[in-house]
C-alpha cells in the first residue's frame, strides 16, 4: 500500500537524527537519512536500529524528501548545498553551542534567532525552527497521543504559514502539541539559555510563559 504521508529526510545520523527517525517511522512516515560520510557508513546501524529507514546521500535526502530536518552540529551548516533546497520545507533543529563548537560570529547575537541565518543561507527554502528545544531521548519518552491533557508541547516559528501547518501535522504525529510563536525571528524564545529550552511544558504553559 502506498504511503501518502510526506517523506521525511533527516540530515544527521547522531543521537537526535536516529531517535527522530525512529519516532518518524513509528508515526507511519517514510524516512531517508544521511550523514556526511555517505550511505554505506549507515548500512549497519540502520539494519539494527532503523531497518525501515533508507540510507541516502545528502543530495538524495534533499531532492527526494518533502520535509528535511537539519540535525547536524550548527557549525557544519555551510556543508549543505543551498542550490538543492529549491522550494523545500526545512526544519532547523540545530542549536548554537559555543562550548563545543566554538564561537561562530553570525550566531553570537543572543537577540536573534540562529534560524534567521540558516534562512539567509538557504534562500530558496522555507525554514521552520522547531524540535531544537527538546532533548533527543525525550522525543520518545514524552510522546503522547493527541488529546492527552499532559501532552508536551513543542514551539515552532517560521515566516511561512503553510509550511508551519505541514510541520505542525508532522509534530502532532510524533506525539506532541505545537505552539506557533510567529515569525522565524521569534525562534530566539526557545534557543539555549531560555525558559523554554529543555523544559517540559504543555501548550497552555508555553503560551503563558511567552506572554510574561
Amino acid at each position: 500500500m502506498h504511503n501518502k504521508k510526506p517523506t521525511i529526510g533527516i540530515i544527521g545520523a547522531g543521537r537526535l537524527g536516529t531517535t527522530l527517525a525512529r519516532q518518524t517511522l513509528k508515526a507511519g512516515y517514510n524516512v531517508r537519512i544521511a550523514n556526511s560520510k555517505g550511505p554505506e557508513t549507515l548500512t549497519l546501524i540502520l539494519s539494527v536500529l532503523l531497518p525501515e529507514a533508507q540510507a541516502s546521500t545528502v543530495h538524495d535526502v534533499i531532492q527526494l524528501s518533502d520535509i528535511i530536518v537539519l540535525a547536524i552540529p550548527l557549525n557544519k551548516y555551510k556543508t549543505l548545498p543551498p542550490e538543492l533546497f529549491h522550494n523545500k520545507i526545512v526544519i532547523d533543529a540545530m542549536n548554537y553551542w559555543p562550548p563545543t563548537e566554538g564561537r561562530i560570529e553570525e550566531f553570537a547575537n543572543e537577540n536573534s534567532s540562529s534560524s534567521v541565518y540558516i534562512q539567509h543561507y538557504l534562500p530558496q527554502a522555507t525554514v521552520v525552527k522547531t524540535l531544537n528545544h527538546v532533548a533527543y531521548n525525550e522525543l520518545e519518552e514524552h510522546s503522547l497521543p493527541f488529546g492527552n491533557p499532559n501532552r508536551r508541547a513543542i514551539a515552532i516559528a517560521s515566516d511561512d504559514k503553510e509550511a508551519k501547518l505541514k510541520v505542525e501535522k508532522f509534530i502532532n504525529d510524533l506525539g506532541f502539541d505545537t505552539v506557533d510563536l510567529g515569525k522565524l525571528e521569534e525562534g530566539k524564545k526557545f534557543q539555549p539559555d531560555t525558559k523554554l529550552f529543555n523544559a517540559r511544558y504543555t501548550a497552555d504553559e508555553i503560551k503563558k510563559l511567552v506572554k510574561n
